[in-house]
């Protein structure tokens, strides 16, 4: 299945490009404002180091697909997760899986946004999910792959908290639904000035931990120019 996969990845690589701006300000990185029915939040995205997430994000910010969509699940003192269904529970309709990246260095600590996937590593579609703590055990370990971080909260953080801490319930389908939907109006694509804040990278890597990144680069690099290569021109 991974294979197979992967053959979307380079159509990825190249949208992404386009989806964002051609000429950054200098002292910038690419961003997204929040605006939802409990207030703002913005969020610089890791280009850098997630470029199949965040250019899969772009993608879906530019469509409008975030706009009108809820948190549907608000668990306290560990993460919101939204980008996928409307108010009345109806899920939206996304692209095609895209590739895990969570060997790219960055953890999932709090503040974080990182992609929602299924069992499968590489299911991450349109949902993402913001760390409210601290959720290290959502990273990947030499042996298993994790949670792709491409993001940090930079401003509104008290925002995101408050969400957090909304009353939920249960039904059937859903665990931790809001009882009063929380609303994400419009999903706006900014510049972030850089140095805000700065995403926490994992700790002093071992040099196993440094090889299994280099083994991930590697490999999907040499995958990505393959695809381009069967591409018909």
């Amino acid at each position: 299945m991974r294979n197979i996969l992967m053959a979307g990845t380079l159509g990825v690589f190249l949208v992404q490009v386009a989806g964002c701006p051609n000429m950054m300000t200098e002292g910038t990185s690419p961003g997204a404002k929040f605006t939802t029915s409990m207030g703002e939040f913005v969020v610089k995205l890791e280009l850098e180091k997630a470029p199949v997430s965040v250019g899969n994000f772009i993608q879906y910010a530019k469509a409008g697909h975030y706009d009108g969509t809820i948190f549907h699940r608000v668990v306290p003192a560990f993460m919101i997760q939204g980008g996928g269904y409307t108010p009345d529970m109806n899920l939206k309709e996304a692209r095609a899986n895209i590739l895990n990246e969570s060997g790219n260095g960055l953890s999932n600590v709090r503040g974080t946004i990182a992609m929602a996937r299924g069992e499968d590593p590489d299911s991450a579609r349109a949902q993402f999910f913001i760390n409210v703590a601290d959720n290290k055990q959502l990273d990947s370990t030499l042996n298993t792959p994790g949670y792709t971080v491409f993001g940090q909260v930079t401003r509104g953080m008290d925002v995101v908290d408050s969400i957090a801490a909304v009353p939920t319930r249960d039904e059937i389908g859903f665990s931790n639904l809001p009882m009063e939907p929380v609303i994400i109006q419009t999903v706006e694509l900014i510049e972030v000035p850089d140095g805000t804040s700065e995403l926490t990278p994992y700790g002093e890597q071992t040099v196993e931990q440094q090889q299994y990144q280099a083994m991930l680069f590697l490999r999907e690099t040499a995958v990505s120019l393959l695809q381009f290569a069967l591409m018909p021109h």
